[in-house]
């Protein structure tokens, strides 16, 4: 067996010394759940309990990627993990719904994920991470689908060999696409940290003239400066308003139509000139149809609003965020069971559709509330009730609006148009999420207002 090596190994250096495909390797880790953290850093580098686990179990991790490659049938999946048929076809409803028409499911679907989801016994592999990380030091939580999804985008900026050995090109141009709050800015400097760009937000004020120093300049300008320096990741929000097709009844800035035609123009030169342009847009349906073209902002990247466990888990984050084990609020949170994850399910499986922005909106209104009712009786063994959470939970969902809900349903139409199978998952529950509130003649109602006697603690 080969001992783990003092330097960190970066994820396809080790892919290549054990035989297996990095891509077998990304799905392992999202077929069993395991956190990012613990496993890879965001510029690949891959953490030594997970090399460990690696190498030491090399054979099982081949076994999974030989059966992950090939299209089985459900009767070839339940005799390789000994489950029963219909608990099999119940997971893989869930996780993968297409299926071919000759019966087999497609490669992609592993027999030992579905395993690990219908409680076989996998300690063998979780023994190896014993000490989980915790919530503060994480780069971000959950979303490990849009990480692997967007490294892939990135292979071209990370392994030359994808443009000497393929001829595959660096990207010029990325739209990150989602409803408001659903954390494209994150991405977007996750982005320039994955390829080691300098992050450059472009500002409304740089689409015009503008003045720097007493100079007189103009983005046509700003962007040839971008263009001198080295490693650039240029982000620009509201990208679909400045990019939008221009209509014979829609009157159109004159300015965005400057800038489209600027940007068009120099486009051809972003990559090797290392530069790459992020757009942020709610949607991308108005985009001009030229804007999107091959070679131009061509990579479509979905940001979803968190899922249900996502939810929990960024509550707890925002809830415990800076606190000293000492902290008043961490005392009262201990004492409540608020310091795990399990605590918060149930209000997070409330929050259907709630965007990251909503769900750090209720966590200022919890803490408020707690800190409140503290001083009222000084007693760090308070509880943290019920209408303490919906009082809070009505506060954040203000922002959950008809305009919100409207601009979800859209970002899923766009979302099945351009990624329909790279996030099966988030759409299924996405879209089951938004029914619940079109279930109800008037869904805002119970949660968006409040009535005389409901918000008493």
């Amino acid at each position: 067996m080969i001992e783990p090596t003092d330097d960190f190994m970066k994820l396809n250096e080790l892919a290549k010394e054990l035989s297996i495909s990095p891509e077998s390797i990304k799905f392992f880790i999202q077929d069993f759940d395991l956190d990012l953290i613990d496993c890879i850093s965001t510029n690949f580098e891959v953490k030594k309990d997970f090399e460990k686990f690696a190498r030491e179990n090399a054979d099982f991790l081949k076994e999974y990627e030989k059966d992950l490659d090939k299209n089985k049938t459900l009767d070839q999946i339940a005799e390789t993990i000994n489950q029963p048929k219909e608990h099999i076809k119940k997971v893989i409803n869930k996780k993968d719904p297409n299926i071919f028409d000759n019966g087999f499911f497609r490669s992609s679907v592993s027999s030992y994920g579905i395993d690990q989801k219908l409680g076989g016994n996998y300690q063998f592999v979780y023994d190896y991470f014993g000490y989980k990380t915790s919530l503060q030091k994480r780069d971000f939580i959950g979303y490990r689908d849009l990480f692997f999804h967007i490294s892939s985008v990135l292979e071209p900026f990370l392994n030359e060999k994808q443009i000497k050995d393929w001829g595959i090109q660096k990207p010029a141009g990325i739209i990150l696409y989602g409803p408001p709050g659903s954390g494209k800015i994150f991405w977007a400097n996750k982005i320039a940290e994955i390829i080691n760009y300098h992050f450059k937000e472009v500002k409304k004020h740089y689409l015009g003239t503008f003045y720097v120093d007493g100079n007189k300049t103009d983005f046509n300008d700003f962007l040839v400066k971008m263009m001198d320096d080295d490693k650039v990741l240029l982000f620009m929000d509201d990208f679909d308003e400045v990019m939008t097709q221009a209509k014979a009844e829609k009157d159109m800035a004159s300015c965005n139509l400057e800038v489209q035609e600027i940007i068009l123009h120099y486009i051809s030169k972003f990559e090797q000139e290392n530069v790459l342009m992020i757009g942020s847009a709610k949607s991308v349906a108005e985009i001009d149809k030229e804007i999107l073209a091959p070679g131009r902002f061509d990579v479509l990247v979905p940001v979803f609003p968190p899922n249900a466990s996502e939810r929990s888990e960024i509550i707890l984050y925002m809830m415990t965020k800076g606190l000293e084990e000492d902290s008043l609020l961490y005392k009262i949170l201990k004492n409540n069971k608020a310091d795990k994850i399990p605590f918060w399910n149930g209000i997070a499986s409330r929050m259907k559709a709630f965007s990251n922005t909503m769900l750090i909106d209720f966590t200022q209104s919890l803490k408020k509330r707690i800190r409140n009712l503290y001083q009222k009786n000084k007693n760090e063994k308070l509880i943290i009730t019920q209408n303490i959470l919906d009082s809070a939970l009505r506060d954040a969902a203000s922002k959950l609006t008809k305009e919100y809900l409207e601009q979800i349903a859209r970002f899923l139409a766009d979302v099945i148009i351009n990624n329909p199978d790279d996030f099966q998952m988030r759409i299924h529950a996405l879209k089951t999420e938004l029914e619940t509130y079109r279930a109800v003649e008037k869904p805002l109602r119970a949660i968006g207002f409040q009535h005389n006697g409901e918000d008493k603690e």
